[in-house]
């Protein structure tokens, strides 16, 4: 059945308008972001086998713009408005934690930082400097490495904290291969980091791990 010919109150236009954004499918979102579909699918159609080829919304929107112009359907102008997206995204979270506003609610900076890290092909460390009210003064990349791997040097990171007038930091990378738990070296390099900004009294609020669909604290998990 077309989606033209569904019931009112099935089309996702309709089911936005009368219960909300929250009450659609990852599916119906992108049937009502791009309205139409491709190739002589409707939209629905179209919508549901685009997160099939991609294994899901997290990964469709993961994608780097090369590959998401090559996905059926997407070309240039529809792969933009999915970068624009998440670029407001990650603006409206960054704009949260520098009022400090996210700190009352953790989950906003597991948002952040995983829209910022999530994507990334290579393992990536990144740190929150925070001020004395823990809100954000800055979001940095520090240190970029292979698949698996990249080296961290806190001899760096308490120049950066120095350099920023940061009063305390929450630590942050990604694990490409999508399993978000935390390793023995992770923990390892957490400790030198942690003993390095104690010299200067700095505290480290947090360490995340960034994997596919998961965000693993350290915190939570008693590893601070």
């Amino acid at each position: 059945m077309h989606i033209r010919e569904w019931p009112v109150a099935e089309k996702p236009r309709e089911k936005l308008q009368q219960h909300g954004s929250q009450s659609l499918s990852d599916a119906e979102l992108l049937a009502v972001l791009f309205g139409t579909g491709t190739g002589g699918q409707d939209v629905m159609s179209w919508a549901r086998q685009l997160l099939q080829d991609t294994r899901g919304l997290t990964n469709l929107l993961s994608l780097e713009l090369p590959r998401m112009r090559q996905l059926k359907g997407m070309g240039p102008a529809r792969s933009m408005q999915l970068q624009v997206i998440m670029e407001i995204a990650r603006r409206y979270l960054a704009s949260t934690l520098e009022k400090g506003d996210g700190f009352t609610n953790p989950q906003l900076v597991r948002d952040y930082l995983a829209s910022q890290l999530r994507h990334q092909t290579r393992e990536v460390f990144a740190i929150l400097l925070l001020d004395s009210q823990h809100r954000l003064i800055r979001y940095k990349e520090l240190f970029y490495g292979t698949i698996n791997a990249a080296p961290v040097y806190p001899r760096e990171i308490v120049k950066l904290v120095l350099a920023e007038n940061a009063a305390a930091v929450i630590l942050a990378h990604n694990h490409p291969s999508g399993v978000a738990e935390p390793s023995v070296a992770d923990q390892r390099v957490t400790q030198r980091i942690q003993q390095a900004l104690a010299t200067i009294d700095i505290n480290v609020l947090d360490h995340f791990v960034i994997g596919a669909g998961e965000t693993v604290s350290f915190a939570e998990r008693g590893l601070l």
